[in-house]
């Protein structure tokens, strides 16, 4: 417990601190934003700095830092520490700067972002990589909703037409292709931060379970430093892509440029973007506490919490909820965990809708250029919703965090070019690129399948990364010297 609490505060203080360190580096001023400039009532509207902060967190939020805490607690509690200074250090950086460029460049999706910092080879290849991750994200927080309404109805004796998953799996996809096309305040800046408060009730509810049940003790970091994963999986590498959302990830940066478009001043950056980091960290944090403290733990091994996840995450949140806070839970449960992941999901298809118009060219006003996009968006992500859902997480995690180690790099050219401290973006870029890379190579999805990658995957993860920040490095020797010849001529 004392543990937990230690991390509780270095989450806290990381915003107070190291955010407004991050913050200073950017220099925010009092510029004219794009929501007062570029205003088209659609996707470009100004809201309140209240409403941002609770959008934003569950935008970013929705399944990730629930689902992939209470995974990363198979490891057991040494994913604390992850949780907590992969939020402070990589997390926030990560979310501050791939919201506050995006806002410095009228609103556009990070894969022109990157296109601007990292070159044009890079700007197609993360058009690509973006939509590809964002159509995947939105399945994701489709399939695992559906999953939980069949779970419910099942456990209150259900049975019949609506206890079927692929009715519900369409109902959501229904609802997103509304959702995804109309202006971002009619839903979005309305009724969604009522469910971003939602999460964070359900996340204190969750605490406060723990601590009112003396069967339930949150473990200590310093006396099982050990790998407590029951099939002996690995931490490096592993446990930093499984427990995506509550440390750094990748989708975080395609959300951003949401919130972007809808700032009326630079100076909420660090409360909107840091901030729901921070939060979503805390959120994470407490439910890898709950997978750790509920369930039993044989020969220093998380069997019980590997028995629960097997019946599916849904099964295991369900559980969760019911046994630390009762009916109270269960109601909560069907809110939190299933419509904050809904609205995190039409959001991910609203990006990718905006990636694709910021890649073609295609003006988002008018009513039937939204819809040309929309329809085959929700329809490639109903052929994905049939796929095997475990899978489905493994390849959407990787991708993630390989997303979130390119945006590092760009936002350190950014850095480099203002002649500002970029090393406070690229130490984790470089963690990261070792993290993402190994576990490419190890990863049974990936290349593991193949034991000569596999092998080699430890080694490859570090040079990739030292490749990588040699690569950073020529970049910078190039823009100095291109500097340099302008300026004697």
């Amino acid at each position: 417990m004392i543990s937990f609490v230690i991390c509780l505060v270095i989450l806290v203080g990381g915003y107070f601190t190291y955010g407004k360190l991050v913050e200073n580096t950017l220099a925010p001023d009092d510029r004219e934003t794009p929501a007062v400039r570029m205003n088209d009532g659609v996707d470009y509207v100004v809201l309140p700095q209240w409403k941002l902060f609770l959008v934003q967190l569950l935008n970013i939020a929705g399944l990730g830092p629930i689902f992939g805490a209470m995974q990363g607690a198979l490891w057991g509690p040494v994913v604390f520490l992850w949780i907590t200074f992969g939020t402070v250090f990589a997390g926030g950086v990560h979310d501050y700067f791939s919201g506050m460029l995006s806002e410095r460049n009228n609103g556009v999706s990070i894969s022109e972002i990157c296109g601007i910092y990292l070159g044009g080879l890079m700007k197609n290849v993360m058009r690509v990589f973006s939509v590809v991750l964002l159509v995947m994200v939105g399945t994701v927080f489709a399939v695992g909703p559906a999953g939980l309404i069949v779970t419910l109805i099942g456990n209150s004796g259900g049975s019949g037409f609506w206890a079927n998953r692929e009715v519900w799996l369409w109902i959501i996809l229904i609802y997103y292709f509304v959702a995804t096309f109309i202006s971002i305040d009619q839903i979005i800046g309305r009724i969604y931060p009522v469910f971003g408060l939602c999460l964070i009730i359900m996340a204190i509810g969750v605490f406060f379970g723990i601590l009112t049940n003396s069967s339930y003790v949150i473990p200590e970091i310093w006396t099982n430093m050990r790998n407590m994963h029951p099939d002996g999986t690995p931490v490096w590498a592993f446990m930093f892509i499984t427990v995506a959302c509550g440390a750094i990830s990748g989708f975080h940066a395609t959300q951003s440029p949401l919130m972007a478009r809808c700032m009326k001043s630079e100076r909420q950056g660090r409360f909107v973007f840091y901030g729901a980091m921070t939060a979503e960290g805390i959120i994470a944090l407490i439910w890898a506490a709950a997978g750790c403290s509920l369930y039993t733990v044989t020969g220093g091994l998380s069997t019980g919490l590997s028995e629960i996840l097997k019946n599916g995450q849904s099964a295991a949140i369900y559980d969760v909820c019911r046994n630390t806070m009762g009916g109270v839970g269960i109601a909560l449960a069907m809110i939190g965990v299933i419509v904050c992941p809904i609205t995190s999901g039409d959001t991910a298809f609203r990006s990718a809708r905006l990636t694709l118009a910021d890649w073609f060219g295609i003006d988002q006003k008018p009513f039937s250029r939204r819809l040309m996009i929309c329809f085959p968006l929700l329809a490639v992500g109903a052929i994905i919703g049939h796929l095997d859902y475990t899978i489905l997480w493994r390849y959407f995690s990787w991708t993630n965090q390989t997303l979130a180690m390119i945006v590092l790099w760009a936002a350190s050219m950014y850095l480099f070019r203002e002649k500002k401290n970029y090393w406070i973006t690229v130490v984790p870029a470089v963690f990261m690129s070792t993290v993402s890379m190994t576990y490419f190579f190890s990863a049974q999805e990936c290349l593991g399948r193949f034991s000569v990658f596999k092998t080699a995957a430890y080694p490859a993860g570090i040079i990739f990364a030292v490749c990588f920040l040699a690569l950073f490095f020529r970049a910078s020797r190039k823009t100095n010297a291109e500097r340099t010849q302008e300026g004697t001529e």
